[in-house]
């Protein structure tokens, strides 16, 4: 019976207290409060979407600004998944999805090789979603890409409504992830590269 991939993560720091839990071979479900309604609302969308299960809850500075809530959410959360996966062995590695919505289509492509980089290729022509500054999405995918040890690339290929476009990024994100934390059977367990090892 393969071992499950549960990890819990406490982070507390001058800016944020944060403890969250992930289950890579979970179902979706969720339990997500940042202190941000649409943050909420978007890492709910990445734990559905990827079937990882997440709990995940956040004491910030948010009388400051959303930045530390938002950088600290998705370090934690990397962390986690980072741990679960442990040495990445017979994992599908890649995950690539195209991530329709209405009027707004994403692509999501990524390599979980233990080099971290972010390619972003989306813009909004709003400053704020809710009440959270659209601006942090892509530092919320950068720390992530760099707490999980992600290569990520995230394109809006074309979108008009702001919800849309980061509400498709989330879910392509997650439906890449799936794919690419999967145990494939036919690995037999191996690391997925010649080297041996992933990273570095």
């Amino acid at each position: 019976m393969a071992t499950a991939r549960i990890a819990r993560i406490a982070r507390k720091t001058s800016e944020t207290d944060i403890a969250v839990e992930v289950n890579l071979d979970g179902t979706g479900v969720y339990a997500v409060s940042t202190g941000i309604g649409f943050l909420d609302h978007m890492i709910e969308q990445f734990s559905r979407h990827s079937l990882i299960d997440i709990a995940c809850k956040i004491n910030g500075d948010l009388h400051i600004d959303q930045h530390h809530t938002t950088e600290d959410s998705a370090i934690a959360i990397g962390q986690a998944i980072a741990e679960a996966l442990g040495d990445k062995a017979g994992i599908g590695r890649y995950g690539m999805a195209y991530s329709p919505m209405d009027e707004t289509l994403a692509r999501v492509t990524l390599d979980i090789s233990g080099r971290p980089w972010l390619v972003w290729n989306a813009a909004f022509s709003q400053p704020r979603l809710g009440e959270m500054d659209t601006e942090l999405f892509q530092h919320w995918f950068h720390s992530i890409a760099h707490a999980v040890g992600i290569t990520l690339h995230v394109e809006l290929l074309y979108g008009e409504n702001n919800h849309h476009i980061i509400e498709g990024i989330f879910k392509g994100f997650a439906r890449a992830m799936r794919a690419a934390i999967e145990r494939d059977a036919r690995k037999a367990g191996a690391i997925p590269s010649t080297k041996g090892q992933l990273g570095g």
